[in-house]
């Protein structure tokens, strides 16, 4: 791991829990994929079509890619993921999720449109990990909104 002296805590995790997905999940993909494709033609609309195909497309190959496994540390300035860093300040809080037998720690961006940042953690990394957030952060309780629950239904 590092050696620099800043560092509060490091740890590696994936960069998300991959969904188990059986042949008829990837079946029914390619399956509304073409019923839509079928009335994008039907209708004669051909960018609504190449959307389709370019989606349909993404979905395999992001399905299929194994998750990465990144490098974390906190130090005094914020999180850092691999050669990015995310500074405590530009966030107003964090919370815990827990997904399945998986822990991540939730940022909650300061700007309005700015996107929630997820990072996993392993268990016995925790309350470590929770208590560096906790002297800079307040923490809050963490819900998923309907998109999340949407991604997780759909195994995505």
């Amino acid at each position: 791991m590092s050696k620099n002296k800043n560092i509060l805590a490091e740890w590696q995790a994936e960069e998300y829990v991959p969904r188990d997905k059986n042949a008829g999940w990837y079946v029914g993909l390619i399956f509304i994929g073409l019923i839509l494709v079928g009335i994008s033609v039907w209708f004669r609309w051909w960018s609504f079509t190449a959307l389709i195909v370019v989606a349909v497309v993404a979905l395999l190959v992001y399905s299929l890619r194994p998750p990465r496994k990144l490098h974390y540390a906190l130090d005094n300035e914020g999180l850092i993921e691999g050669e990015r860093v995310y500074k405590y300040e530009d966030f107003r809080s964090f919370g815990v999720l827990r997904d399945g037998a998986h822990f991540a720690i939730v940022l909650t961006p300061r700007k309005r449109f700015s996107p929630a940042v997820t990072v996993y953690f392993p268990e016995e990394s925790g309350e470590q990990i929770v208590d560096i957030f906790g002297m800079r952060l307040p923490m809050e309780e963490v819900k998923l909104d309907y998109l999340d629950k949407l991604v997780r239904f759909l195994r995505i």
